[in-house]
């Protein structure tokens, strides 16, 4: 059973993603502050968070980036706020799936259960394809196992989104890659924000470094993996 983490100082709201997730079967957690869900994540094995943005104290968004600081655990923000900017500061800064309140109680289980959908299906094609292609002689080395990412013998750290479209360019190199075809993979459901995929590749690129330009940009098309110059 996914264990969920639940993060909003509004009680009722808590309550509310709470009993939704038991009877949807899964196991859930609250919590009504930010630090109240650090130490939650420090004492147990958490799947999946929950967590809105306008908090007192510690924000959402703080949280979020303390996560990323010590876990790939993947995170669906909830705000009242609708602005784009919001949406992309959330993202950029490690959270793998934004909702706006207020929000289909349905939508949310079902964006969740398609995380775990994809997760089960990455781990059967790991089982039957262990090894990435040009590993042996590459800068980048990906271990699927641990979702790790090295380059140049130096670890990169990256959410579980990040990781995940790394790893299928990846195995499709020097093939150009829609932005629908990145989200039916990596998210595999028709409930989020295509969008997403190009503040993930931003960040992607980011963290990679201008000197190792991997994922090159075909205009109008999508994107392509590549090592060449």
């Amino acid at each position: 059973m996914y264990t969920i983490l639940v993060v909003d100082d509004d009680p009722d709201i808590r309550r509310l993603i709470i009993e939704a997730l038991h009877y949807a079967s899964f196991a859930a957690i609250g919590a009504g502050s930010g630090l109240e869900a650090m130490d939650i994540l420090r004492k147990q094995p958490v799947d999946f968070v929950i967590l809105d943005i306008m908090m007192p104290g510690m924000d959402g968004m703080e949280v979020c980036r303390r996560i990323r600081q010590d876990w790939h655990t993947p995170i669906l923000m909830l705000s009242a706020k609708d602005q784009e900017i919001d949406k992309v500061v959330g993202l950029e800064i490690g959270a793998d799936d934004y909702m706006t309140k207020p929000f289909s109680i349905n939508e949310l289980i079902a964006r969740i259960r398609a995380h775990f959908r994809k997760l089960e299906r990455l781990g059967m094609e790991m089982e039957r394809e262990r090894i990435l292609p040009n590993q042996e002689t590459s800068p980048l080395v990906i271990n699927e196992d641990s979702y790790e990412v090295f380059l140049n013998q130096r670890k990169i750290d990256l959410s579980a989104k990040e990781f995940q479209i790394l790893s299928y360019l990846y195995r499709h190199p020097n093939q150009v890659l829609t932005r629908e075809n990145i989200y039916n993979a990596v998210w595999g459901d028709d409930f989020g924000d295509i969008n997403t995929v190009t503040v993930h590749i931003k960040n992607l690129r980011s963290k990679l470094g201008r000197d190792c330009d991997f994922i090159k940009t075909i205009w109008g098309v999508g994107y392509k993996f590549s090592m060449e110059g």
